[in-house]
């Protein structure tokens, strides 16, 4: 049994058990460093206290016994938005419930800081103005939703001040007036421990976060093969205007910054773009401008954030996951607007992070209407391939998607960060839509480990000509448009082939929900896409193969005509109609 006696000595060194039990009104008061627990933690009587100060942190093992008790683990967090902005949560405790599990939580168990050892209940009282105060500390409980599963704005579940967000589920939590938009909330429950695992299911997302009194590292929690299977591999975090101050969902601006992470430790973090919203939850207009954060590597505590799942099933936070990292290190620091801890400089000048040696990667800016942009990111490495590749690839959000927005494109869907083998020969893909007639500008954010390139164009096919990024931005007016197959991101400037008649060998036909090509020249060819009746690309293949044979499966289109366009990499475009029916 630990005493007060062990305060002294736990508040400059770190301490390792294999079990800790803190019995009547004894407690520990840790600061600024770690206590390591192999197996559980017993809080046995309503008196016996863990305190978690300056950053400390309890990491627990491999041992299968859940923690117990009913005292209580006392761990600080700042939310650092204002009361009109949200913040995303996810608890690192649960009721003080004496039983073996992770219990459920709910914003009762927030508390108003006195002093380092005590606190005051916060009180959770609907305001007619929808505000949260700091002195006392009163949450507005309107703003208290979680989201499992959801694919539209309706599937937001209010939870109010109801204890039903179950362990690991995310949650939403405005700030509060008078906190100069750092809030202090004091999180008081048994401290969640073990595997805790949440629904998720293909194509939809579900607000989860780092359940534990510890740091959480995305790498690990990413490349967990058991998550693997089940989600994207990209993680995203809700940032919100602070500048805007309503409640009303049209006036709100906020975004989805992203993070994902390779098998060999490349980071590819990218800033939320802002919007408006309409009254039903829809993307209304572009926004005020970019985020001004970029996801780190280690999860802090309290922190939330959305996954999009690709099975049915349940992502898993587990101990394994869990490391000691402060929030002051430069990798890691809660998701916020403003009044960040102390970090260290960034590692590149521009604000990004450097990838390794053998990495290439650019950034790109787009802005519109001179209004806002959306950053993507071309990352190259010699593991990366043509189709999805967990990890270095990046979805857009899907409640995240602009009116005019631009994307990578991968088997037809829109990506923010895309990744493939690089070949000074490629012409990457860009698709820019306007749902007005507008300003569009391409300029380079940041560019890594390009010394022996000295071009990054963009080809405006259209009008056949050039911009080097890397010597002035790319300036085009656009009408009103979804532009498919205008634009590209290329190395070189290319000539036209003259070899008419090697192009003239080229076929194409359908047969049996087959599409070939048959290329007896061994032409290069760039891409395959499919154009149905009303306009939109239906298949997009990616393909850089001379070839002779090529065949693609059209299994799961419907009956009807299609227009065939093959893109050569000497620009030549093939074009064939062909017809799709059941019986061929």
């Amino acid at each position: 049994m630990l005493n007060k006696f062990v305060i002294l000595f736990l508040l400059s060194c770190a301490l390792s058990y294999g079990q800790l039990s803190i019995r009547n009104d004894a407690y520990v008061f840790i600061t600024d460093e770690i206590v390591f627990v192999e197996d559980d933690i017993n809080l046995n009587e309503t008196d016996s206290k863990i305190y978690l100060r300056d950053e400390a942190q309890i990491i627990q093992g491999t041992g299968t016994t859940g923690n117990s008790g009913v005292g209580e683990l006392s761990v600080y967090q700042e939310a650092n938005v204002g009361a009109y902005e949200y913040n995303y949560w996810c608890s690192p405790i649960g009721s003080k419930t004496n039983n073996l599990v992770n219990n459920p939580f709910g914003i009762s168990f927030l508390n108003d800081v006195v002093d380092l050892t005590n606190s005051n209940p916060a009180t959770y009282v609907h305001s007619s103005t929808y505000n949260g105060t700091s002195t006392p500390l009163n949450i507005e409980p309107y703003w208290i939703w979680k989201y499992i599963t959801g694919s539209t704005y309706a599937d937001w579940i209010h939870v109010q001040g109801n204890t039903t967000i179950n362990p690991g589920e995310g949650f939403t939590m405005k700030g509060t007036l008078g906190s100069s938009d750092a809030q202090r909330f004091d999180f008081r429950g048994k401290p969640n421990n073990g595997t805790i695992a949440v629904n998720v299911s293909n194509n939809t997302q579900t607000l989860v976060g780092n359940p534990y009194p510890s740091a959480m590292d995305a790498f690990a929690y990413i490349h967990d093969t058991e998550n693997a299977a089940v989600i994207t591999g990209t993680l995203y975090y809700w940032e919100q205007d602070p500048n805007v101050n309503s409640h009303y969902l049209a006036d709100y601006q906020g975004g989805y910054a992203s993070y994902t992470i390779d098998p060999f430790g490349a980071e590819t973090p990218l800033p939320a773009t802002f919007n408006t919203y309409n009254g039903d939850g829809s993307i209304n207009t572009g926004g005020v401008g970019t985020g001004s954060k970029l996801p780190k590597r280690y999860i802090p505590i309290g922190q939330g954030f959305m996954v999009e799942g690709t099975a049915t099933g349940t992502v898993k936070a587990k101990n394994s996951h869990r490391v000691f990292v402060k929030e002051t290190n430069v990798d890691s620091e809660f998701f916020k607007t403003t009044n960040s801890k102390t970090q260290k400089i960034a590692s590149t000048s521009s604000g990004f992070s450097m990838v390794p040696s053998d990495y290439k990667r650019f950034r790109l800016n787009i802005d519109f209407n001179n209004t806002y942009t959306r950053q993507i990111a071309q990352t190259f490495h010699a593991s990366a391939t043509e189709g999805f590749d967990y990890g270095l690839e990046s979805k857009i959000n899907a409640n995240d998607i602009l009116k005019s927005d631009a994307h990578w494109i991968i088997d037809n869907d829109s990506y923010t960060a895309e990744a493939l083998p690089f070949d000074e020969s490629l012409k990457i893909p860009l698709v820019i839509k306007v749902a007005q007639n507008m300003p569009v500008r391409i300029r380079i954010a940041d560019v890594q480990n390009f010394e022996n390139i000295s071009n990054i164009y963009i080809h405006d096919i259209k009008n056949d000509t050039y911009v080097d990024l890397n010597n002035q931005d790319f300036n085009i007016n656009l009408e009103t448009g979804n532009y498919l197959n205008r634009f590209e991101v290329t190395f070189t400037k290319n000539t036209l082939s003259n070899d008419f008649e090697a192009f003239k060998t080229l076929k194409v036909y359908h047969n049996n929900s087959t599409l070939t090509i048959n290329n007896p020249k061994a032409i290069n060819i760039n891409s395959l896409e499919l154009i149905d009746v009303t306009g939109k690309r239906v298949l997009h293949k990616k393909i850089h193969s001379k070839e002779t044979t090529q065949n693609y499966s059209t299994k799961g289109l419907s009956d009807g005509a299609y227009i065939v366009n093959v893109l050569l990499k000497n620009d030549q475009v093939f074009t064939k109609k062909i017809i799709v029916a059941a019986k061929e």
